[in-house]
Protein backbone atom coordinates (compact mmCIF):
# COMPACT_ATOMS: atom_id res chain seq x y z
CA UNK A 1 0.00 0.00 0.00
CA UNK A 2 1.44 3.37 -0.98
CA UNK A 3 1.37 6.40 1.30
CA UNK A 4 -1.38 8.00 -0.75
CA UNK A 5 -3.58 4.98 0.04
CA UNK A 6 -3.03 5.15 3.82
CA UNK A 7 -6.16 6.04 5.81
CA UNK A 8 -6.81 9.69 6.63
CA UNK A 9 -6.80 10.55 10.34
CA UNK A 10 -8.20 13.64 12.07
CA UNK A 11 -6.03 14.93 14.92
CA UNK A 12 -7.23 16.51 18.16
CA UNK A 13 -4.86 17.98 20.76
CA UNK A 14 -5.54 19.05 24.34
CA UNK A 15 -3.27 21.96 25.17
CA UNK A 16 -3.38 21.87 28.98
CA UNK A 17 -5.00 19.73 31.61
CA UNK A 18 -8.68 20.58 31.99
CA UNK A 19 -9.08 22.04 28.52
CA UNK A 20 -10.99 20.43 25.64
CA UNK A 21 -9.34 18.60 22.78
CA UNK A 22 -9.29 20.82 19.67
CA UNK A 23 -9.11 19.71 16.05
CA UNK A 24 -5.70 20.74 14.75
CA UNK A 25 -5.48 19.00 11.39
CA UNK A 26 -5.31 15.79 9.41
CA UNK A 27 -2.65 13.28 8.39
CA UNK A 28 -2.25 9.93 6.68
CA UNK A 29 -0.71 6.93 8.45
CA UNK A 30 -0.48 3.18 7.93
CA UNK A 31 -2.02 2.38 11.35
CA UNK A 32 -3.26 3.95 14.60
CA UNK A 33 0.11 3.84 16.38
CA UNK A 34 1.88 5.52 13.48
CA UNK A 35 -0.88 8.15 13.40
CA UNK A 36 -0.30 9.04 17.07
CA UNK A 37 3.45 9.33 16.54
CA UNK A 38 3.08 11.43 13.41
CA UNK A 39 0.49 13.63 15.14
CA UNK A 40 2.91 14.21 18.01
CA UNK A 41 5.71 15.13 15.59
CA UNK A 42 3.53 17.41 13.44
CA UNK A 43 1.23 19.14 15.91
CA UNK A 44 3.08 19.28 19.27
CA UNK A 45 6.61 20.28 18.28
CA UNK A 46 6.79 23.02 20.92
CA UNK A 47 5.29 21.05 23.84
CA UNK A 48 1.81 22.48 23.17
CA UNK A 49 -0.08 19.33 24.12
CA UNK A 50 -0.72 17.02 27.04
CA UNK A 51 -2.99 14.61 25.11
CA UNK A 52 -3.52 13.61 21.48
CA UNK A 53 -6.50 11.88 19.88
CA UNK A 54 -6.33 10.46 16.37
CA UNK A 55 -9.50 9.24 14.70
CA UNK A 56 -9.86 7.67 11.28
CA UNK A 57 -11.82 10.16 9.21
CA UNK A 58 -13.93 7.31 7.83
CA UNK A 59 -15.13 6.56 11.38
CA UNK A 60 -16.52 10.06 12.02
CA UNK A 61 -20.20 10.71 11.50
CA UNK A 62 -21.26 14.35 11.60
CA UNK A 63 -24.16 16.60 10.75
CA UNK A 64 -23.83 18.92 7.79
CA UNK A 65 -23.62 22.70 8.31
CA UNK A 66 -26.12 23.01 5.43
CA UNK A 67 -28.69 21.14 7.54
CA UNK A 68 -28.17 23.35 10.60
CA UNK A 69 -31.65 24.86 10.72
CA UNK A 70 -33.73 21.69 10.24
CA UNK A 71 -31.36 19.53 12.30
CA UNK A 72 -31.27 21.75 15.40
CA UNK A 73 -34.74 23.31 15.06
CA UNK A 74 -36.54 20.69 17.21
CA UNK A 75 -34.85 22.09 20.35
CA UNK A 76 -36.46 25.51 19.80
CA UNK A 77 -39.97 24.34 20.71
CA UNK A 78 -38.93 22.86 24.08
CA UNK A 79 -39.21 25.93 26.28
CA UNK A 80 -38.83 23.85 29.42
CA UNK A 81 -35.14 23.45 28.51
CA UNK A 82 -34.54 27.17 28.91
CA UNK A 83 -33.89 28.46 32.44
CA UNK A 84 -36.12 31.49 31.84
CA UNK A 85 -39.15 29.20 32.05
CA UNK A 86 -38.73 28.64 35.81
CA UNK A 87 -39.18 30.95 38.77
CA UNK A 88 -36.21 30.74 41.11
CA UNK A 89 -37.05 31.15 44.80
CA UNK A 90 -35.20 33.94 46.63
CA UNK A 91 -33.74 31.48 49.16
CA UNK A 92 -31.87 29.51 46.45
CA UNK A 93 -28.30 30.86 46.28
CA UNK A 94 -25.95 30.86 43.28
CA UNK A 95 -28.41 30.25 40.45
Amino acid sequence: MSRSEWPLYEVFVRGKRGLNHVHVGSLRAADDEMAVHHARDLYTRRNEGVSIWVVKASEITASSPDEKDPFFAPSGDKVYRHPTFYDIPDNVPHM
